[in-house]
This record gives C-alpha cells, structure tokens and sequence, in this order.
C-alpha cells in the first residue's frame, strides 16, 4: 500500500488507486463527468492545493531564491490546522490503501506537488 505522485491527465499506473487533485482549478474543457475517464482524477481536493496567489508566485519562479519563497509560503499553507490534519490523513492512509495525488505541472521539481511528497513523507506516508 502506498501513494503514487502523478502527473494529472497522465496514464493511469496498475494498482494507483483512488486519483486525487490537489489542484486549485478543474481541467479546463473537460466536462466533469469525464475528469475520471480521461485520468484527470476522482476526487477534487484543492485544499491541498497552493492558494492563487502562492500558485502564481510558483509559476512565476525563476530562479532558485523565488522558486524558495514559493516553497516558504506554500509549507506555511500547509502547516494550518486543516491541512496538516488533512496530510496527516492522506500519510496514515498509505499504510492501508493504494492511492495517488497529482498536479498538472509537467516537472515535479517545480511543482507543489514536490513539496507536498515531502510533507507526506515527513508524516511517514510510504510512497511507489
């Protein structure tokens, strides 16, 4: 049992489980009933998710000092009491069950969702 970090719209790996978004907007064009069908995800869960201000520093990073202050104030997003408990959930969960997370971005390394492994990791959460 373990978390798959994936790529969203991505071919969907054997036995991933449960896809979740931790995205802040849906696909765009994608009608909701095909977001799973088209291996968008299941479940939305953009609480996860940089909020549009951070998510726009994120993009605009250019360099490792502005790709570090994206890191700073999305791990400060994080660390609130309802996404903490909302990581540690998703980390105590991978003990027991096959699921994945994912984000759109094509590089993990500059992605949230990078930053998000490690939280989950630092919860103890066990990984593909």
């Amino acid at each position: 049992m373990a978390i798959h970090v994936v790529r969203l719209g991505s071919e969907r790996a054997s036995n991933e489980g449960l896809r979740i978004g931790t995205v802040r907007r849906p696909p765009r064009g994608v009608p909701k009933q095909k977001f799973a069908s088209e291996n968008w995800y299941d479940v939305w869960f953009p609480n996860l998710a940089p909020s549009l201000e951070t998510m726009k520093q994120a993009q605009a990073a250019e360099t490792p000092a502005q790709w570090n202050a994206f890191v700073r104030k999305y791990r400060a997003e994080m660390a609130t009491p309802e996404n903490s408990h909302a990581i540690a959930l998703l980390a105590a969960l991978s003990q027991h069950t096959n699921f994945s997370v994912g984000c759109y971005c094509e590089d993990e390394a500059h992605c949230h969702r990078s930053i998000l492994r490690a939280l989950l990791a630092a919860q103890g959460a066990k990984f593909v």
